[in-house]
């Protein structure tokens, strides 16, 4: 092929490319109501720009009431779809819940009358809710995506109607260095999707295309509203939450470092917390943190529930802090890897950078270190860890201070050379991976983690508003090292010292449990490494809830123990809920280890039907038996936006389609910058099998034009 036909060929896969994201414009403004001007739009409605002009969209209102008793939190969500256009719609809405959640209930409520969602496994469960639509009835699905990720649909929405969905959950809380912590996610980051696109993967109504690396990209990339698409005073997915807090004993503290928080005590050890503001838009995590009084500090907590005959629990038991006089610091090598992919631009950029300083402060000249940037690339600072000399840490300070957040977040590349077993064997070695976690392809970081951990310990700290916990809290785990949320630059030099702390302190390690009663059934079922100020925190079913349980483990390479009885502690629904819960955690562990996804796959069903839980493979759905949808009338698919997470910059994640969606022309450079990243262009609702088709078929056209002008 001579030059000449490589340019050709070259301008013919950039018109691909354009075809691919004209259609995928179209499909945008075809799942929206009629063009508007701004001044047409009321207060709430949220117009977004598509070739066609302003059009409405779909809404969704989110009411949160979460009740807190001890470590144990009962949550409802309401979500409220308005549908603001003329036709009847079928409403799909991507959300995040948190990734210890134990969905279990889901109800529809059509008029006055409310349905309870029913547990099948997925496949049926899809099936049951298109068998309703075709039927012209309102039904809801929700379904798992991850287990901090969920997507409600519902449909025979009719025009300017709203229907009403309600999901609960239960989960424990964190407890750690004092306190307790509650996390509600509100809205789902953008996530980077690798790989190449491909036909055949799951079908969805996200902006990416299903990739090898990722095949439901579809489901778990919901589209973002650009910012300022909304209407005057209007508030995208605009929520409100009120959390009821019974500790169960007095508080010196409760605050929330993320919103405005009213409190208000009420009886006893009870307070109630509400936002300052009536509804906040959706686009930060809300976090509320509390901390017992000095005296009222807790040491164990038993919460049980006696369900068919079998007895289930949750125990917590504190360990004593480690007795600190005399102990020498032991070098360390420490790896620092930080991300400075798009979506960390910004204040997450600035958090990252501050968080890293802090921690490069810390290093003593005995200790050896490196850090590590990843974007696009993986590049590090040094060819290998280096002793903490003064010299060296300027140097190190100088390169952070130049990084810049841009391109994508190929995480693996970066993680396989922070894991690099051929670095120093003599030392501890912990990696600190600095990061929004923004990344569809955990599971393929998770086996990497599980293969290559070897004798590092690996330490997540997730960066911004709405980090991706799951994978942080996972990935952790696996490492067998602690995560760490920074939601605020505030918080960045508190969080930090916590984790140096831990870093730096006697790992409590060889735990292990014992049980006066037989057979006993415990998850996780190998106890964790512990830091300092972590409790150990176990769900157990057992025959009754007698005798004691005995706690060992070693710390500083002595031995700990502690015995405890089982009888009394606080009885409280839901229990057996999480117990299962967990199982399912450890069973989808399990898989890293090359456990047999068949097997698992059946023992995740028989825990999700038995338990009434929302898995990556039961899903609720709740169908109404009136038909209400006219004779004929198909209801038309609508995916709900999004806001980006705030302090997000729009134009560093998504890059040039929002000119290309104002109809400006795109730099000189993002020409070859789409094509890279062609896969990841938004894609609306139409299957990606057609989009492929079509764009082929322009694409063989253009080559064979260009091969009949060479020849004539």
């Amino acid at each position: 092929m001579n030059n000449r036909a490589r340019v050709g060929f070259r301008i013919q896969g950039v018109g691909f490319l354009g075809v691919l994201l004209l259609l995928a414009m179209s499909s945008t403004a075809q799942e929206l109501g009629p063009a508007m001007k701004p001044g047409d739009a009321k207060a709430g409605t949220l117009l977004l720009r598509t070739a066609k002009g302003l059009r409405p969209a779909p809404t969704v209102h989110t009411d949160v009431q979460i009740e807190v008793t001890g470590m144990i939190a009962r949550t409802t969500v309401e979500q409220r779809f308005r549908n603001p256009s003329d036709e009847w719609i079928e409403g799909i809405y991507v959300f995040p819940l948190p990734e210890r959640a134990a969905v279990d209930t889901l109800a529809l409520v059509v008029g006055g009358r409310l349905i309870v969602g029913e547990i099948q496994t997925r496949e049926e469960a899809r099936a049951t809710y298109e068998k309703a639509k075709k039927e012209g009835r309102k039904a809801s699905l929700l379904e798992q995506e991850r287990p901090n990720l969920f997507t409600t649909s519902v449909t025979g929405i009719g025009p300017g109607e709203e229907v009403r969905i309600g999901i609960e959950y239960q989960q424990d809380l964190r407890y750690d260095q004092g306190g307790f912590s509650l996390r509600f996610p509100m809205v789902v980051g953008p996530r980077y999707i690798p790989g190449a696109a491909r036909v055949g993967t799951a079908r969805g109504t996200g902006w990416a295309m299903g990739t090898g690396a990722v095949p439901d990209a579809a489901r778990i990339t919901p589209p973002v509203a650009p910012p300022g698409s909304g209407s005057k005073d209007s508030s995208l997915n605009p929520v409100r939450i009120r959390v009821e807090l019974d500790a169960g004993m007095d508080l010196a503290r409760i605050h929330s470092p993320s919103h405005g928080v009213r409190i208000q005590s009420l009886e006893g050890t009870r307070h109630r917390v509400e936002l300052a503001d009536p509804s906040v838009p959706a686009e930060s995590d809300f976090v509320l943190n509390w901390r017992p009084a000095p005296a009222d500090a807790p040491v164990a907590a038993i919460f049980h529930e006696e369900k068919e005959g079998e007895h289930y629990a949750l125990l917590m038991i504190m360990p004593p802090d480690p007795q600190r006089a005399g102990e020498e610091r032991v070098p360390r090598e420490t790896i620092f890897v930080i991300d400075t992919s798009g979506s960390m631009h910004g204040e997450s950029m600035e958090q990252a950078k501050r968080a890293l300083r802090l921690a490069l402060a810390r290093l003593q000249p005995a200790d050896r270190f490196n850090v590590i940037a990843f974007a696009d690339t993986t590049r590090k600072l040094f060819p290998h860890a280096v002793y903490a000399q003064p010299t060296q840490i300027d140097e190190a300070r100088s390169w952070v201070d130049g990084l810049a957040a841009e391109g994508g977040t190929e995480m693996l590349t970066a993680l396989q050379a922070a894991l690099d077993p051929t670095e120093e064997a003599s030392r501890i070695r912990q990696v600190i991976f600095i990061t929004d976690g923004a990344i569809g392809d955990e599971a393929r970081l998770f086996s990497e983690i599980r293969k290559g951990l070897g004798r590092s310990r690996l330490f997540t700290v997730g960066i911004g508003s709405a980090p991706n916990a799951h994978f942080m809290a996972q990935a952790a785990e696996l490492g067998r090292g602690t995560s760490t949320l920074i939601g605020q630059l505030h918080e960045v030099q508190a969080k930090m010292a916590e984790l140096f702390s831990k870093l730096e302190s006697p790992v409590l390690y060889d735990i292990e449990l014992g049980f006066d009663v037989r057979p006993v059934e415990t998850w996780p079922e190998r106890i964790p490494d512990l830091y300092l100020g972590e409790p150990i925190v176990v769900a157990v079913r057992l025959p009754e809830l007698a005798g004691s349980w005995i706690t060992k483990g070693r710390r500083g390479g002595k031995p700990w123990q502690v015995e405890l009885a089982l009888e009394g502690g606080q009885q409280h629904a839901g229990i057996a809920r999480l117990w299962a819960r967990r199982k399912i955690a450890s069973l989808t562990g399990s898989l890293y280890d090359g456990a047999d996804p068949k097997t698992v796959r059946n023992e995740i069903v028989a825990l999700g039907l038995r338990h009434h839980l929302v898995t990556r493979h039961t899903s609720l759905v709740a169908v109404d038996v009136t038909p209400t949808v006219p004779a004929g009338v198909v209801p038309d698919t609508r995916a709900l936006p999004t806001n980006l997470p705030k302090g997000w910059s729009y134009e560093h994640v998504f890059g040039e389609l929002r000119a290309r969606e104002q109809n400006l022309p795109p730099a000189p450079n993002d020409v070859l910058r789409m094509a890279r990243h062609a896969q990841h262009l938004p894609q609306g609702g139409t299957p990606a099998a057609f989009l492929f088709w079509i764009g082929l078929g322009c694409l063989l056209t253009g080559a064979w034009l260009a091969r009949t002008r060479r020849t004539a």
